[in-house]
């Protein structure tokens, strides 16, 4: 039986999101790696400062690869881009687990963190590129979904060879030299699936993003009205935004691009503001002022990524039904409240190894649960759809590098101040990412249009229509399939609407296909 078109696209998201893998994996292994004696051993025992600067190397590899893997996409094809991204995490993840000193180790995050950037850039670029609008929200989380699942992998890889093979090199060469699993499908398959019909049809390319099109959205059918129509509509914009100007001069000559990337900035700036890499980064000793061990600290991180794989899954799930807006206002406001409780906790009943206050110790863990929760149902998420849908195709990929330089170069501050942050003023450091959760709902509440089920070629419309402080916007949000309607009837659609051809017949006939496509 042949799969519907819908979850075949699915099925390409899905895959793609292999490379989403890498970064969670990363994420959740380091902390584990950080504190193995062997580890240690090897890299002539770093103090705090030099571990900071460990973690953070592949963060400031992410930041130098964002802009190479905009132009690589853009000038190569997205898959293109995302096999070199996969090739250069390989080299970098080849250098960690067999690292002999602590040099050898910083080149090899860099390097891995260098493909990172570039996959974390390209993978919901493509998604967001071959989707329906309808479920095109719930396909480009799958990064932060697939991200999730390499975290929880790696929770429980480090849970067992702590307990297992603690004190030799087994513990923490074996868990980076697993990293490398997901890149090498990825990045050997991935020209099996289809190409971005939009970058297609950006390099003139029509007759391959049809069928591109029609093998995403129609089961190979080329003469489907839906993707006759979807075509349609990709060339008459895609056409439009090309002629007009380069990207690197719409992105900063057009007070409207600004905006977009703007929003894109504060968004991920925003994500780190949550206090998210200050738990998952430095976890051992945030927990060890409660008194738990190590082994104890990555049993409660593989449980908190089982939290957060939950709070993925409901994201993906109704993102399309919920839109982006409300989820990222009521996510970050939880999120601020956890920490203003976890803040109280320690002032009120510090605990150390002496002094062991088991309730205020458990309690703590449990909110570190709720916050990744939070966390996961809609600020991580998100913060990789939005950019990549309120972009148009001649600036996307470029405009979406811009915004990932904020999340790296932000991920890359609270990876080095969190360490001296909680050994100078301990507790208080919460109070930040407390104080910032509010503020961020309310950023989100004021400035981030609604974008749910509208196509990626009307959101240059959809932005100028609506007013900087979105709140005073008169427009109501449109039903998700909306959209998919108007293109698959052919008529009253935007496309039908912009071409002046609203006669486009219902039936579908050939002449009517052949007479829209030649008009566009």
């Amino acid at each position: 039986m042949a799969l519907s078109p819908k979850f075949y696209t699915w099925l390409v998201g899905c895959f793609a999101a292999m490379g989403s893998m890498l970064f969670g994996y990363d994420l959740g292994v380091i902390a584990g790696v950080l504190v193995a004696p062997d580890f240690l051993k090897t890299t002539n025992n770093p103090d705090s400062d030099y571990l900071g600067f460990i973690t953070s190397s592949m963060l400031l590899g992410a930041f130098a690869g964002s802009i190479p893997a905009s132009i690589i996409a853009d000038k190569y094809s997205r898959r293109s881009a995302i096999v070199a991204g996969c090739l250069v995490f390989l080299f970098g993840g080849s250098m960690q687990t067999g690292a002999t000193g602590r040099e050898v180790m910083l080149a090899g995050r860099f390097f891995a963190g260098f493909g990172i950037g570039m996959i974390a850039l390209l993978v919901p670029l493509y998604q967001s590129e071959i989707a329906h609008p309808s479920i095109r929200g719930s396909l480009t989380t799958l990064q932060q979904f697939f991200l999730g699942i390499g975290a929880l992998v790696a929770s429980f890889v480090i849970y067992g060879c702590s307990n297992n093979y603690r004190g030799t090199e087994f513990e923490w060469r074996f868990p980076l030299a697993l990293q490398l699993v997901p890149a090498i499908p990825l990045g050997a398959l991935i020209f099996c699936f289809p190409e971005s019909p939009r970058w297609l049809v950006a390099q003139g390319r029509n007759e391959e993003a049809l069928a591109a099109l029609a093998r995403l959205h129609a089961s190979g059918d080329v003469t489907d009205t839906f993707v006759v129509a979807e075509h349609a509509e990709l060339q008459l914009k895609i056409r439009e935004e090309v002629e007009s100007r380069s990207a690197w001069s719409e992105i900063f000559g057009d007070v409207q691009s600004i905006r977009k990337i703007m929003i894109g900035i504060i968004l991920q700036f925003s994500v780190q503001m949550t206090g998210v890499s200050a738990i998952q980064y430095y976890s051992p000793q945030i927990f060890s002022n409660f008194g738990f061990s190590n082994q104890r600290t990555f049993l409660f991180q593989a449980i908190a990524s089982i939290f957060a794989l939950v709070g993925e899954g409901l994201c993906v799930g109704f993102v399309d039904k919920v839109g982006r807006r409300w989820p990222l206002i009521i996510c970050n406001m939880g999120t601020g409240l956890v920490f203003i409780v976890a803040a109280a906790l320690q002032a009120n009943y510090p605990s150390t190894p002496d002094n062991l206050n088991k309730a205020a110790s458990y309690t703590f863990v449990a909110f570190t649960w709720l916050f990744q929760l939070f966390f996961s149902a809609g600020i991580g998420p998100l913060s990789w759809a939005v950019p990549v849908e309120i972009l148009n195709t001649n600036i996307r990929a470029k405009g979406v590098a811009i915004t990932n330089l904020a999340s790296w170069i932000s991920n890359f501050m609270i990876g080095q101040v969190t360490p001296r942050a909680l050994a100078s003023v301990g507790w208080r450091f919460y109070l930040l990412f407390a104080v910032c959760g509010f503020t961020n709902a309310l950023t989100f509440f004021l400035i981030l249009p609604e974008t749910k089920g509208r196509t990626l070629e009307e959101m240059d419309d959809w932005f100028a229509q609506t007013p900087f402080i979105v709140i005073l916007s008169k427009a109501k949000p449109i039903d998700t399939k909306e959209r998919e309607r108007q293109l698959a009837a052919g008529m009253d659609g935007p496309v039908a609407q912009r071409l002046g051809h609203n006669d486009f017949e219902k039936d579908g006939s050939e002449k009517s296909k052949t007479e829209y496509l030649d008009t566009a």
